[in-house]
């Protein structure tokens, strides 16, 4: 009898200790660690959620609801603004948008739609170790999407790059179901870039708000240059690794399914995790905004850290009341200008903008190559050592080349036009089921 007493009472205390860390774990120790971020390099992200929420707009020059202080477009420089009408089911509506101001050709991509059985098309499209590509697992329904848009507006968007000159950069942004196709189309971008009058990798940017888990760790650190994940607080997507379909179809009774997934992956070590190479992970270098702290009632000024995690990449699921109100695109869009306004008040420039710059762009890239070194020390699968990763510009053709390089390039196309499915197709073999197998070389861009 005591011997069975005993037990219980292990028992009872290891649960109870269990409950405790996983009830009061909060989303800031996930990037408690991390450096704060810099004004310049956050600046972009209250623009690119603007862009997002302009798409739910029926008319940009008499909008309904714009956020506080506008959306700050020029409705007369949308290219295109398509609906549910044009995508056809194939993707969420989008945006196309020239920023004269801020030198950007924008497109922005809105998130699920609870009420379009198309969009649950997209999500349902995937099965674990579905989709390999480029050396790397990703979501297949996310993966079509991202290229059926590029069929359709990489034409566009090659010629607004070749109209505005080189000192524009492109950048992808998209909220929720449209992050996972913002990032999976920046990979396609980054690797056919002639295709796209040669834009060079450093004027690539994408931003994923409220990011989707779309692709394996490998990939999540080898674009972290290019892909910029931003996270409100205790915001559920990017910290489960569970199907996205599986996600959104418990909504109703998603405390619950939250509570599961915590027990499940209780159970599950560390390094179990990082050697799957099917297991999925929000993408790119990761934008945290916490303002919320443990026992503390009330929201406090935001700050934004950031870091390119290996290891605990948003791993935790945040048992919290606003795991889903930190995933509106109209709060994100609130906190992260506050975030903003907030790091320009604290900031004390103490050398010249020019040299600061520069600073802090070979710090980005020192700790892009770190996270690599890092992912191949902790063998993560297909990994590519820092040597093999396609950082390094000082290969690239000049600006001014590539725009004429990739001019003579489309002009010469007998076609007229380039089919993205052909060039996904590139990083594959068939084999004699007619199945699709990775190459052996796939993990290299194609050019």
């Amino acid at each position: 009898m005591s011997v069975a007493c005993g037990v219980e009472c292990v028992l009872c205390l290891g649960c109870s200790r269990w409950a405790w860390k996983r009830l009061t774990y909060i989303g800031s120790y996930d990037s408690e660690s991390w450096p704060l971020g810099d004004a310049d390099d956050f600046e972009p992200v209250p623009r690119a959620c603007r862009a997002i929420l302009a798409i739910y707009e029926d008319d940009l020059s008499q909008p309904r609801s714009p956020p506080a202080g506008g959306y700050g477009m020029d409705h007369t420089a949308v290219s295109k603004h398509a609906t549910y009408s044009h995508t056809k089911g194939q993707c969420p509506p989008y945006l196309i948008y020239t920023d004269v101001e801020h030198k950007e050709i924008i497109l922005a991509i809105r998130g699920l739609n609870l009420a379009k059985e198309s969009d649950y098309k997209v999500l349902l499209d995937n099965r674990l170790g579905m989709q390999m590509f480029d050396g790397g697992f990703v979501h297949r329904g996310l993966l079509k999407a991202a290229t059926w848009l590029l069929n359709q507006e990489a034409d566009t968007l090659r010629q607004l790059w070749l109209d505005r000159g080189p000192d524009y950069r492109l950048v992808i942004a998209g909220h929720s179901l449209g992050s996972g196709i913002a990032a999976l189309m920046s990979i396609i971008v980054v690797n056919h870039r002639d295709r796209l009058g040669g834009i060079p990798r450093s004027h690539v940017r994408c931003y994923a708000i409220a990011p989707a888990r779309c692709m394996s760790l490998n990939l999540a650190v080898k674009y972290a240059d290019v892909i910029h994940s931003v996270v409100l607080q205790d915001d559920f997507l990017p910290r489960t690794a569970t199907p996205l379909e599986y996600i959104f179809g418990s909504i109703f009774c998603f405390p619950c399914f939250l509570f599961l997934v915590c027990l499940r992956d209780t159970f599950i070590p560390e390094k179990r995790k990082l050697k799957d190479p099917r297991r999925l992970y929000a993408p790119g270098r990761m934008y945290h905004i916490v303002e919320r702290k443990f026992c503390r009632c009330g929201r406090f000024p935001p700050e934004v850290r950031t870091a390119i995690p290996v290891e605990g990449r948003f791993e935790h699921i945040v048992l919290s009341c606003n795991t889903t109100s930190d995933h509106g695109i109209l709060w994100i869009e609130r906190e992260a200008q506050k975030a903003l306004d907030r790091m320009r008040e604290n900031a004390k420039v103490t050398t010249p903008p020019p040299l600061q710059k520069m600073e802090r762009k070979q710090t980005f890239e020192k700790e892009h190559k770190d996270a690599l070194e890092r992912a191949v020390t902790l063998n993560v699968p297909h990994a590519l050592p820092p040597a093999e990763t396609p950082t390094d510009e000082t290969s690239e053709s000049t600006p001014v080349q590539s725009q004429k390089e990739g001019t003579s390039r489309s002009s010469s196309k007998s076609s007229g036009r380039t089919n993205w499915n052909e060039l996904v197709e590139k990083l594959f073999d068939r084999d004699e089921s007619g199945n699709l197998v990775l190459k052996k070389d796939a993990s290299v861009a194609v050019q």
